[in-house]
Formats: C-alpha cells, structure tokens, sequence
C-alpha cells in the first residue's frame, strides 16, 4: 500500500511538471518491438465512474453504490480492518449510511485512472482509479467532521470494483460520533 500511495504521488508530481518544448516536438516513435510502459493513463471512464459512485452514496442510494462491486470484492482500511465481500461491504455501507450518518458530501475531487501493466509498481495489473477528496459527514447524533480522503479502487476484466483502499483519519470520525 505504501508503494501505492508513493507512486501516487510520484506519479501526479511528474504530470503536473513543465514537458520540455523539444519533447513536444519530437514525433512519438511506434513498433512492434516497443514494450508497454509500467503504467500509463486508464480509460477516463473510470473517473466518471468514480464520480457517480461518490454521488450515489452521498444521495443514499445504495443500490446503485453496490452496483459497482464484484462479488468477491474486499475493502481495506488503512487501520487494518476490512471487509471480504460484497455482501459484507453492503451491510457495513447499507448501515452505515442508513442508521449511523445523516449527511456526507464530497468536494474538490481529483480523480486518477492509471493501467498497471507489470508487477513492479503495485500487487494487481490493471485499471486503478486513484481519488482524492474532501468529505464532510454529520452524524446522526449531531456532530460533523470534515478531512481528506484517499482511496484507491481496482477494476476487475467486468469494469466492477474488486478492491478498495481507503485512508483516512479514523480518530476524526470517532470524535464526531461520540455522544
């Protein structure tokens, strides 16, 4: 996970620098013989997807929050705990949303779809979906907290979440749901 976040960052740094003027001059050279870069850009969709998912689960609607995750889909917590499964991840989320918080939004998203094409960078080739952003949840016992969160997801070959790695600052959330 530590190497995910890190070529995160890594990774966002080097997008935002300045491309030198000769490089965008110089024609990109194709063959057969050239090997897939480790990672390269994903389909955009995977932002949009992304985008809806957190508009749902703000909205409430968990059916189609659920409708992204595989059925054997895990879902990790930089604290350690977990859930394996979709029917475990509906039933935490499913209550969570329903019985434990009133509100939740999202701003100021940034959203990175990036294909892993070799094991060097991450433990899983494929599509990952790298977000960042601001949430605020009021509880339902009246108090609020806001931070930023990460979170990555995999796709599997069917487009549907098959993991999610989620950091943020549990001590924040524990706080605003004290009674």
């Amino acid at each position: 996970m530590k190497k995910l976040l890190l070529f995160a960052l890594c990774f966002s740094f080097l997008v935002g620098c300045k491309k030198d003027k000769t490089m965008e001059e110089t024609p990109a050279v194709t063959s057969p013989d050239v090997k897939a870069q480790p990672v390269e850009f994903a389909d955009a969709k995977y932002s949009e997807m992304g985008k809806k998912s957190l508009e749902d689960l703000s909205k409430g609607n968990m059916d189609a929050w659920m409708a992204n995750y595989a059925d054997n889909a895990k879902y990790y917590w930089n604290s350690g705990d977990s859930l394996v499964g979709k029917a475990a991840i509906d039933k935490y989320w499913r209550n969570r949303r329903g019985e434990v918080i009133e509100t939740i939004t999202f701003e100021n998203e940034i959203w990175l779809p990036v294909k892993v094409n070799n094991l060097e960078n991450v433990q899983k080739k494929g599509n990952w979906l790298l977000g960042w952003y601001k949430t605020t949840a009021k509880y339902k016992g009246g108090k609020s907290m806001t931070q930023w969160i990460h979170t990555s997801f995999h796709f599997d070959e069917n487009d549907k979440i098959d993991e999610v790695n989620q950091y943020l600052d549990r001590a924040s959330i524990n706080e605003a749901m004290k009674k």
